[in-house]
């Protein structure tokens, strides 16, 4: 997900975003523990993705708060 797609969300769909992307690089890992993944680049990216959608959220609130 880029950053242009994420700031084009509202703050309610960042936060269910949030926990889509949480849920789906838990369901990566216990794949990848199981079993090797094809592409074990999608837990960095997961976990990228979820750094950008915190970063977003926290710029709002410091916005709204100022």
């Amino acid at each position: 997900m880029k950053n242009s797609d994420i700031k084009a969300l509202s703050s309610e769909e960042l936060k269910e975003r949030l926990n889509t992307e949480r849920s789906n690089m838990q369901n990566l890992r216990f794949a990848h523990a199981i079993s090797p993944l094809e592409n074990p680049m999608k837990i960095r990216e997961a976990k990228r993705t979820i750094a950008r959608l915190n970063t977003e959220i926290r710029s709002r609130e410091t916005q709204a708060n100022s």
